[in-house]
């Protein structure tokens, strides 16, 4: 069982802050779904920003099986530190320092994966975070700034020396952004490298894919992202899998419509009905995927711009494929 500080987790399955994706509904959907932590999206250390409503909304304690996890960004360590004790007195249980994003708008401020090609800023940031957060505090990377600089493992040894409790590494470089494949390699080579808990991250989207990953590089646990996203059941089914080698299959029609309209309901409930039904597309999109009629229905659903609507519209289409016949796995498109 993994550790963060006190917290004792279920599993080493983590779900990543991916920004304007993991808002406080979809947390709670990925931890009733299994996942053994799920963090914040991340936010900015500019105390200017702080006061705006997307950034608040950000701050909102989730009802999740784990600790509140709050990743902030930027690069002045004063801030970030100041940006940490804040968080941390506002109810987060632990900080994430985002030194792995290459998002341009995030570079610019030489904030993210920038912070790679200065690693005396580095060190800088890790303790005066450290020093001033008064709960645990972690750190996500990537493998280093380009393929020809891979400097992962000595970041992972700074952030060891500064109290950093738990590394995740994303196995692309800033370069690379989310193209090519994932290099595992430099991942391995940093659990070797230092004794803190180490968090592999990157194209993790299958139970197979996961003990692979497990298995090449002797990390303590996972991160997932994009392959949570429409699927955020892919955790009990990692899990299971690691467990005992079986194959949990993916929802009958009726247990997505059962998440669907959770999500639904709470993304209503947390935005409002116009944002929350705005926010609503990106998901529904995806849990309706494989199935049957789902193109045609998704049409009508974007097209909703009242919560209500929406409500109807996934009442109505479920009903419909399961009157038809749909039974535990017929409802899913070949």
């Amino acid at each position: 069982m993994q550790q963060i500080g006190p917290y004792t987790l279920r599993n080493n399955l983590f779900l990543a802050p991916m920004v304007g994706v993991c808002d406080a509904p979809f947390r709670e959907i990925c931890s009733a779904q299994g996942a053994g932590i799920t963090v914040a999206e991340m936010l900015p250390s500019s105390k200017e920003l702080w006061e705006k409503e997307r950034h608040k909304l950000r701050l909102i304690r989730a009802e999740v099986s784990g600790p509140q996890v709050i990743q902030i960004a930027g690069s002045d360590p004063a801030i970030m530190a100041q940006a940490a004790r804040r968080n941390a007195e506002m109810g987060a249980d632990a900080i994430d320092i985002n030194m792995g994003c290459p998002a341009k708008k995030v570079m610019k401020k030489a904030a993210g994966s920038a912070l790679l090609r200065d690693t005396e800023l580095v060190e800088k940031i890790l303790r005066a975070v450290v020093a001033e957060a008064g709960v645990p505090v972690t750190l996500k990377i990537r493998t280093g700034w380009c393929p020809q600089s891979r400097n992962g493992v000595e970041v992972a040894k700074i952030a060891e020396d500064c109290g950093i409790s738990l590394l995740t590494v994303h196995g692309r470089t800033r370069e690379c952004r989310f193209k090519g494949a994932v290099e595992y390699d430099t991942i391995a080579a940093i659990k070797e490298a230092v004794s803190i808990p180490i968090v592999a991250n990157g194209d993790i989207d299958s139970p197979q894919r996961a003990r692979q990953v497990l298995h090449h590089t002797g990390v303590d646990a996972l991160m997932i992202g994009r392959g949570a996203q429409g699927s955020p059941w892919i955790f009990r089914q990692i899990e299971q899998f690691l467990e005992d080698g079986s194959l949990v299959p993916d929802p009958s029609a009726s247990e997505r419509y059962a998440v669907t309209r959770s999500h639904l309901e709470k993304l209503h409930s947390f935005y409002g009905d116009k944002r929350g039904s705005l926010y609503a597309r990106k998901h529904v999109g995806g849990y309706v995927a494989s199935l049957t009629g789902a193109k045609e229905f998704m049409t009508r659903f974007n097209a909703a711009t009242e919560a209500q609507a929406q409500l109807d519209l996934t009442d109505a289409y479920f009903s419909e494929l399961l009157s038809r016949g749909a039974t535990e796995t017929s409802g899913l498109a070949a």
